[in-house]
């Protein structure tokens, strides 16, 4: 256990100030810092520290580790823990999160503005700011089967070794699940997930590039896929997945049912927070039009704030209606989940 504190700290991203937990939660510097434990790793997040930095005089000490990592951290560290904010991607992890107490509430009239209140804990432990949707992709040289409207029609006889779809392991398959069961209850998703299994063109394996590049190379007729790797494929610095981008369709599911099923990237403040009033600054400015601008056009997701212009690419799949169901229920229907996908042996 201790190496892997050792790697994680051997990690520490530096961006405004030299990293120093310890400093910072001695009061050093207090009034002008945050330390934030985040999951992410994009170059957008890098650019929008940097400018909240700028804008605030608010230094930002990044630590940088997987989202089960940063979690057993916060958890063994205690009252001591440096962590001020902690990000993660989809909402089962933040709700994994709350779980163990490792957040504590806050009162935001900007926060409560900006982010719709199906996108935020519902007693404000922890708030959405990107939300990325679950599609359906197709290749566009071959057309999308006749048929196919909602996550339901994956199921159907009809596509028999046609879907492309990652491990029952992956938390977006599992909150897609989990969103499901909330939705059809435990029956109709155990009903749904079997028949998925059977018709999968292949033993689930790779990310959600991996399953469009399957699809491209004609493994399988349809991938189930997060919205913004549409994105990364065709803002490649790499020609082939590039080309394989520009032959991808998406569909969004459920339009004429629950919406969407959609997954976030949310913040909450760390219950023993040494500088809470920054971290509100920091995640209010996340939440900004202008932050929530720069996440769309740079890392292809889309934003929760209302008022915040999307990209030109984003804009371009057109308009959909989205699942508002409360996302803590991605969280609370995680175990089970699981537990399905084990009962119908969905690898």
């Amino acid at each position: 256990m201790k190496k892997s504190y050792l790697l994680i700290v051997s990690l520490l991203c530096v961006l405004a100030t030299a990293c120093n937990p310890e400093a910072a939660k001695e009061g050093e510097d207090a009034e002008a810092s945050l330390t934030l434990y985040t999951h992410r790793h994009y170059e957008a997040d890098q650019a929008l520290i940097a400018q909240f930095t700028e804008e605030t005089g608010i230094a930002v000490n990044v630590v940088n580790a997987s989202a089960d990592e940063l979690i057993l951290k916060m958890e063994n560290e205690g009252e001591q823990s440096p962590a001020d904010v902690l990000i993660t991607v989809d909402a089962g992890r933040l709700e994994r999160a709350k779980s163990k107490g490792l957040f504590q509430s806050v009162s935001s009239p900007v926060l409560e503005e900006n982010i719709p209140t199906h996108l935020r804990e519902q007693d404000n432990l922890w708030f959405a700011f990107t939300k990325r949707a679950r599609l359906i992709a197709y290749d566009k040289e071959r057309g999308m089967p006749s048929g196919i409207a909602s996550y339901a029609d994956l199921a159907a006889p009809e596509m028999a070794g046609k879907v492309l779809i990652r491990s029952s392991g992956n938390i977006y398959n599992q909150s897609l699940m989990a969103g499901i069961i909330a939705n059809e209850g435990q029956e109709g998703a155990k009903a749904w997930a079997e028949r998925v299994v059977a018709n999968m063109a292949r033993p689930p394996k790779g990310n959600d590039r991996d399953q469009m590049k399957a699809l491209v190379a004609g493994e399988g007729e349809v991938a189930v896929v997060n919205s913004y790797y549409l994105g990364h494929l065709l803002n490649s610095d790499d020609p082939a997945e590039v080309a394989v981008g520009e032959r991808i369709g998406l569909l969004f599911p459920d339009q004429d049912g629950n919406g969407t099923h959609i997954n976030v990237s949310g913040a909450g403040i760390a219950k023993y927070a040494p500088n809470k009033a920054n971290a509100v600054k920091f995640i209010e400015f996340l939440s900004s039009p202008s932050a929530q601008a720069l996440l769309a056009s740079s890392n292809y997701e889309f934003p929760v704030n209302p008022e915040a212009e999307t990209s030109a690419l984003i804009a371009s799949w057109g308009s959909f209606k989205e699942d508002t169901m409360a996302l803590q229920k991605l969280g609370e229907f995680n175990k089970q989940a699981v537990l399905t996908f084990d009962e119908v042996g969905w690898q």
